[in-house]
C-alpha cells in the first residue's frame, strides 16, 4: 500500500500500488458495463475527467487500500447541450 495520497495523475504513474488502483477502477467500468469507447467526432462536446486518490483506512487508522476514482468534470456541462449524450476524455489518453 502507498502511504501518500497523490494530488494528480502525474504523481501516480511511478507508483505501482496506485497504478493497480487505477486499473481496478477502469475494470469496474467494464464489469458494470457503464461505458463504451466511441470514436471522437467534431460534433461531440467532450467533458474531461479527473482522477481522485484516497487511502482507505480501518477503524484503527491503518491504511488497508488505495482507492482511485475516475470522475467526470460535470461542472463543464451546459444545459440543453450536454444532457442527451455525454462523452468523457480519459486524461492519460488525452493529448
Amino acid at each position: 500500500m502507498s502511504q501518500i495520497e497523490p494530488k494528480n495523475v502525474n504523481d501516480v504513474l511511478g507508483d505501482s500500488n496506485w497504478f493497480v488502483a487505477m486499473q481496478d477502477e477502469l475494470n469496474q467500468f467494464t464489469r458494470n458495463d457503464v461505458w463504451s469507447l466511441v470514436p471522437r467526432t467534431n460534433e461531440m462536446n467532450v467533458i474531461g475527467t479527473k482522477w481522485m486518490f484516497r487511502n482507505k483506512m480501518d477503524e484503527s487508522g491503518n491504511i488497508v487500500r488505495n482507492k482511485a476514482r475516475l470522475v467526470a468534470k460535470g461542472y463543464n456541462q451546459e444545459g440543453c447541450i450536454d444532457f442527451d449524450e455525454t462523452y468523457c476524455q480519459h486524461p492519460i489518453s488525452s493529448g
